[in-house]
């Protein structure tokens, strides 16, 4: 099974990898790898995770 995530707006680069770490560790311990993360245009970013199952 596959999971998105959007981070919400984050306009300094340094904020933007924090968040994602961060949520990216939160939903590990769920159970979802990080697969890949794309970051728009409008200073968002998508995360795509898989479980581990």
């Amino acid at each position: 099974m596959y999971k998105t995530v959007v981070i919400e707006y984050s306009p300094r680069a340094e904020d933007m990898a924090k968040r994602i770490e961060e949520r990216a560790n939160e939903l590990y311990k769920e159970g979802f790898l990080l697969v890949t993360v794309t970051v728009t245009g409008s200073a968002r970013a998508v995360m795509v995770l898989k479980s581990v199952d």
